[in-house]
């Protein structure tokens, strides 16, 4: 990994591993907001109609699952042509320029694979989200959980922090597989491959089983480091919320 990103530095400087940045913003802006935004929303609508009651403790595993699994699949809905963009304008080489900007990207793709092109990999995008968004908040908060039951830390940043590590690492070995195969897809020619399942099964047909894990350590690195700044700053920004709502001291909120 870190060889890689050496090389990716000398060749192209620091401009080289922002590459694909705007697309990359674009795509947190859009997916971020549904999947997180309206995810109490969706867990109190299910907890309401299977158990007939509001549930805010969200106790029940089985209607966060469903919840971060729906969540998930409408932010890829929502976000679909932003991740497009963002996988082609990182997968271009030095010498051999596809897009020179974001907007040139959803312009050309539009024009020459219509507008079905910028929902290309669909299917996998939404099975990956929906894999990573139920993953991370359940086991997130069975960590969370475990650690303040055997009172290892008390509930503060390091438990935070500890939690969604743990959270990030088990995500990423159920989601690496899909994320791959999603890339692979996602950036082919038209015509290369006949679907998802079609370019899953020559992976492991010419590569082996080991190919789906192929990156597995840099995309620890980001959706560690991301499950670590987004659950550490949604504690803190609902505690402050608590804070104010209640108009208590903070340490009557601990």
């Amino acid at each position: 990994m870190f060889d890689c990103l050496t090389k990716i530095f000398r060749s192209g400087g620091v401009r080289a591993i922002y590459k694909g940045l705007v697309p990359g913003l674009q795509r947190q802006m859009c997916f971020a907001s549904v999947r997180i935004g309206l995810y109490d929303q969706v867990k109190g609508s299910y907890t309401k109609f299977f158990m007939g009651k509001q549930n805010p403790s969200g106790e029940n595993f089985g209607i966060r699952i469903l919840a971060g699994i729906t969540t998930g699949g409408m932010a890829v809905l929502f976000a679909q042509p932003t991740d497009v963009v963002k996988v082609r304008m990182q997968a271009q080489k030095e010498g051999f320029v596809r897009y020179k900007g974001c907007v040139e990207a959803y312009v050309k793709i539009a024009r020459t694979e219509g507008i079905r092109g910028l929902w290309k990999g669909t299917l996998p995008n939404m099975t990956r989200n929906a894999v990573v968004n139920a993953s991370e908040l359940v086991t997130y908060d069975y960590i969370k959980t475990s650690i303040l039951k055997h009172q290892i830390l008390k509930d503060g940043v390091p438990c935070h922090f500890l939690s969604a590590f743990g959270a990030g690492f088990i995500t990423t070995i159920f989601a690496s597989p899909i994320d791959v195969v999603k890339t692979r897809f996602m950036n082919s020619p038209p015509g290369e491959y006949k679907g998802v399942v079609n370019c899953a099964t020559s992976m492991f047909r010419n590569e082996g089983f080991f190919a789906f894990y192929k990156g597995f350590w840099p995309s620890f690195t980001r959706l560690g480091s991301w499950n670590i700044v987004m659950f550490v700053t949604y504690e803190q920004f609902k505690k402050l919320f608590i804070i104010r709502k209640s108009s208590k001291d903070p340490k009557e909120i601990q």
